[in-house]
Parts: structure tokens; C-alpha cells; sequence
């Protein structure tokens, strides 16, 4: 019987990671960090704008899971750039980050790689990231298999 009940109880941990959607795009926003604290915390970067090492949080503040749509464009540089509509919760995390950390840097990695650098310098309260450039075909043809595309009905 303990067995049994070990057993169904595991299933009811594991049901919704099977029941969860696959992403197929990676989209993290993280915030400058603390250079006082550990490794455990923040990880040390190079940051684009600056030249200059610079410590980010390890926790994204915004991640895949916060984005409802994307528009995406042709950028002058060869890549694409997109703006990305946040839902209700990343709308509100990047409303916060924006008063409590006007002056510093968000860093937004896609796919694992880091595309660009944001300097917050005034209250961001639509919920709407844009990314200048930095993206290629194959992350957007990840990020449609993911949002929908803005300006678009759904089918």
C-alpha cells in the first residue's frame, strides 16, 4: 500500500512538467547585479556598452514564459530585431525593474546568446521590450513556433 500511494503521489509531482508546453525558444531578461555579491548570486560579464566587467544576476527577471507575442523586422545589419509583448506578471516585473533600477543595465539573452544590453533610463510600464538587431532566421522561426506574431488574429 505505501508503495502504491509513493507511487501515485510521484505522479501527481510529475504531471505537470508532461501537461507544461515545450518551448522552443530561450528568452531571458537579467538584471545588473551586485558586484559584492557571490557567485552563488550574480556571474561577472562583459558588458557591450561599456567595455567594462559587470556583475548580472543569475535568476532571469524575465523569462520565455512572460512573452505572449513578438513583431519581428529586418534589421540594416543583416539580423533581425523584434519587440516583445510581455503578459500581466512580466509586465509587472519589468514595470519594477525599471523604477528600482533606473541608471543600471538589463542584459537579454536569446538561445543562450547574449544580443544586447538595455540601459534603463525611464519608466517602462507597457510591457513591451524591443530589441534594435542581433536576432537570425532561425530565432525567429523559434519565437513563432512559441508567440504569436503582434498585429496578427489567431487562427
Amino acid at each position: 500500500m505505501k508503495t502504491l500511494c509513493a507511487f501515485a503521489f510521484s505522479l501527481l509531482l510529475a504531471l505537470p512538467a508532461a501537461i507544461a508546453k515545450e518551448r522552443h525558444c530561450i528568452f531571458r531578461v537579467h538584471a545588473q547585479g551586485n558586484p559584492q555579491d557571490t557567485a552563488v548570486f550574480s556571474t561577472s560579464v562583459r558588458a557591450q556598452l561599456s567595455g567594462k566587467d559587470v556583475a548580472i544576476e543569475k535568476i532571469p527577471r524575465i523569462s520565455e514564459q512572460d512573452v505572449i507575442g513578438f513583431y519581428p523586422y529586418p534589421a540594416a545589419n543583416g539580423t533581425y530585431g523584434a519587440l516583445f509583448q510581455l503578459d500581466e506578471h512580466g509586465r509587472i516585473a519589468l514595470d519594477t525593474l525599471s523604477i528600482e533600477r533606473r541608471g543600471s543595465l538589463l542584459f537579454v539573452i536569446i538561445n543562450g546568446r547574449p544580443i544586447t544590453e538595455l540601459e534603463i533610463d525611464k519608466r517602462v510600464s507597457d510591457g513591451k521590450i524591443y530589441i534594435a538587431s542581433g536576432l537570425t532566421a532561425a530565432d525567429v522561426t523559434l519565437m513563432k513556433k512559441d508567440w504569436q506574431l503582434l498585429g496578427q488574429r489567431k487562427r
